[in-house]
Order: C-alpha cells, then structure tokens, then sequence
C-alpha cells in the first residue's frame, strides 16, 4: 500500500514538472517572437523637405454675382402681345423687348390730348380778355386750373401706355423666356432674367482677423468648378465697414474682367487674397503631419540605429512640428523640419520614436499645390 502511494506521488511530481518546463518554454518563446517582431523594420514612404516659393494668402469661398442683374417684369396686367426677344440674346439698355395689348389706349390718349389742347386754348383766350378787363381773374385761375388738370391726364394715360411696354434697363445678356405670346400676365410676373456680366463680382467673406492684412486694390485669384484648370485674377473694389456680430466675419468684394462670358452669376467660387510677395518655405505633404491634441509631429529619418548583427540601419525620429497655411495637398512647416530632412509621409500609424524603417517610394501620397479630380 505504501509503495504504491509512493509511486504515485513520484509520477504526479514527474508530471508537474513537465508541464511547469513546458510553460516556461513557452513564454520564452512568445517573449523572443515578440522582440523579433518589434525589432522588424518597418516599410515607409519618404520625402526629402524642401524650400518652395510660396505666396501667402487668405483663403475664402464666396459666390459670383452679376455687376447688374435682375428678374425683368410688368407692373401692370395685361394680355402678352408682341415678343421683341430670343433667349439669351444680347441686348442694349432700352430695347424694347415685350408689349402688353392696348388697343384703346391710343385712343384715350388722343382724347386726352384734345381736351388738353382744348383747355390750353381757352386760357390763352381768357388771358386776352384779362388783360382788357373784360373778365376776372378767378375765371383765368379756373381756366389754368382745368388745364393743368388736362395735361396731368395726358401724362397718366402715356405712362399707363409706357407701363404695358417692356425695356431692357441696361445693356447684358438674357435669361430663358418665362412667357409667350397671348398669355396673360398678372403683376410682378417674371418675364426673363437680364444680367451685365462684364466685369462680373465676388462676394466672400473674411474671419475679423483678416482686417488688418486687407486693403483696396489687392489682387485676387479665383477658382470655379467648371473651370479647375483656370485662375482668373482681379482686384480687391470694396470692405465692409461692419463685421458680422454673429459670425465676426467681414464682407469683402471683387471685381474680375469678364469679357468671354465664362463666370456667370450664382457661381460657387474659391477665393484667393494675394499678401505681399512670394517667400521661401519649408512645405510637406499633408500627409506626413500627424495632428493630436499636445501638437503636431512628423517623423524624420536618420541613419544613427543598429541592427542585432550590429550593422547600420535607417531610425525614425519623432519630432513636434509648428505648421502654417495650406496650399492643395501641401502644408507649410515652420519649426521642427530643415530643408534636406528625409520625412516620412506613409506608414506613419505603425511607428513608434526609436523605430527601425526600410523606405519604400515606388507608391508617394500626393504632392501637387493645385490637386485636381480626375475624370471618372
């Protein structure tokens, strides 16, 4: 009986020997699979940082708008009866471009006239007979007054003729034709769009900041989408001399030369204010910036690391950076970054300081101050 207890007890020691080395192997295992892993270069893109001429700016959005423009319509009833205009025709100011029927106006007009002529004749009579004494004057005063009457009626019914003709206010170009010939048109009905597109405006607004850094004259650089491989330049015409209360933004105009037509009213516009002259600066894709809340950081490269045979390798370097404006897929780099400093712009998320890399750049993020969209 004892034997056999003996024996037992000497297989479980035997056991949990076992399997206490074989855990110990184990974590040896994982341990040294783990440091083999964290000393695994690791593959990232670069680019070397260099000094590019950039010109500051102020960056906006804003909208086009015509330096005339309006919704041309009657203010009085009536049934359409002549068209003078085509869609998108060229017009001058005063050309006549529609008429309301009124048939019986011409008439009333020369009714009108001849009462007026009629009353006009007999003041002149009864000034005569004043002056020989041969009335009063109150009879002249009631004849003056009768025609002054008359000729007011005369003037009422020529505008009421003029009311049923439409002008063009002033010379640009028409919209789409909202109406045709018999229809009826009550007031304020909109007849076309009419707008005077050169010079053309644009209206953006500015953060309060800004004031200082703007002044009449300065010259501006637009973009629009319809156009993204052209930049058309204009100057600064007009500041607002309030700022917003609720925004504490300013509002800023404009002016660009307009003599091909392509900026049309309505337009949503990339605004560019030019400051002063072009200046050297470091710049970097905007990629290679990592952004958190204690400051930005990108990683340097350098060639001070060895590897476990002792041999030189290639080490990222984490270090904070101070950045400027943006421009397109480029940012400007203030502190923190010289000129000829390989800097890493992909693979950032699986670095750490310290960490051994292997560049790759046959795949580089872009690069471009003017990114376009391709066409799909």
């Amino acid at each position: 009986m004892i034997k056999r207890m003996i024996i037992m007890l000497v297989a479980v020691a035997v056991l949990g020997g076992l399997v206490y080395g074989f855990e110990i192997m184990r974590a040896k295992g994982i341990a040294a699979g783990i440091g083999a892993m964290q000393g695994a270069p690791q593959t990232v893109a670069t680019v070397v940082a260099g000094n590019q001429n950039w010109q500051p700016t102020l960056q906006a959005v804003g909208s086009l708008r015509a330096i005339n423009g309006a919704d041309l319509s009657l203010d009085i009833a009536g049934v359409v009866d002549q068209i003078s205009f085509n869609s998108g025709d060229e017009v001058k100011a005063g050309t006549v471009l529609l008429r309301l029927r009124g048939e019986d106006d011409p008439a009333k007009l020369e009714s009108l006239l001849a009462s007026a002529q009629l009353a006009d004749v007999t003041y002149q009579r009864d000034l005569r007979q004043l002056k020989a004494e041969a009335i009063s004057q109150a009879v002249v005063d009631s004849d003056a007054a009768t025609l002054r009457s008359a000729q007011a009626q005369v003037a009422q019914q020529r505008a009421v003729i003029e009311k049923k003709v439409l002008r063009a206010p002033f010379d640009g170009r028409l919209g789409i034709r909202a109406v045709d010939l018999g229809q009826y048109l009550a007031v304020g009905t909109v007849v076309v769009t009419l707008q005077q597109l050169d010079p053309i405006y644009v209206d953006f607004t500015l953060p309060e900041q800004s004031l200082s850094s703007l002044k009449i004259g300065q010259t501006v650089d637009l973009g629009v989408d319809a156009f993204p491989a052209e930049k058309f330049a204009g100057r600064l015409i007009a500041i607002s001399p309030k700022v917003d209360s609720s925004s504490r933004n300013v509002q800023v105009r404009a002016k660009f030369d307009n003599g091909d037509h392509k900026l049309v009213p309505g337009m949503y516009a990339k605004v560019a204010v030019l400051q002063g002259e072009p200046k050297p600066q470091i710049t970097l894709p905007s990629t290679a910036i990592a952004f958190n809340p204690y400051g930005a950081t990108v990683y340097i490269i350098d060639g001070s690391g060895k590897n476990a045979q002792g041999e030189g390798t290639l080490i990222a370097r984490q270090t904070f950076v101070t950045t400027g404006a943006s421009r397109g897929d480029q940012i400007a780099v203030l502190t923190g970054v010289k000129a000829g400093d390989q800097v890493v712009t992909a693979g950032q998320l699986k670095l750490r300081n310290g960490a051994a890399v292997v560049v790759n750049n046959k795949i580089l993020p872009s690069d471009s101050a003017t990114p376009s969209t391709p066409d799909n």
